[in-house]
């Protein structure tokens, strides 16, 4: 289950993301009232939030029907995730990237840190994300 001491209390409190915007005007608009991200950097942010507050409706929502795991509830007990770094990204037309490093305390207490590249797809005018990439994609 979720810690609920590491979340924001304050509706005026920088976002889950790491942007300084509110949650409920940054992704909580995505997560609650049914917006979509315009971009992947975006839509990473959010997924990000996501796993954060555990909204597994969300994820899969998001996840390229293709590539999408059967995720359960339980996939997303045992991480504290603390704070989202973006690196880069990039949208193309139909795909974008986005690299960053999520900071996060596992469930032994230990502090670590989830480095990717993620690649992102464009489907019915939707970003969804399609799966994790070992280089920058031209590199």
């Amino acid at each position: 289950m979720i810690d609920t001491t590491t979340l924001t209390s304050n509706p005026a409190d920088p976002c889950y993301c790491g942007q300084p915007e509110p949650y409920r005007t940054c992704c909580g608009r995505f997560l609650e009232a049914g917006a979509y991200p315009r971009d992947p950097e975006t839509l990473m942010r959010s997924r990000y939030t996501a796993y954060r507050l555990q909204r597994l409706a969300y994820l899969i929502k998001t996840w390229h029907p293709t590539t999408c795991p059967a995720l359960t509830a339980e996939h997303l007990e045992g991480t504290n995730w603390q704070k989202l770094h973006i690196v880069r990204s990039q949208a193309g037309y139909k795909k974008g990237w986005v690299e960053f490093i999520a900071h996060f305390i596992d469930d032994q207490g230990k502090a670590e840190q989830l480095h990717e590249i993620s690649e992102f797809h464009k489907v019915k005018s939707h970003w969804v994300y399609y799966s994790e990439l070992t280089a920058w994609p031209g590199e």
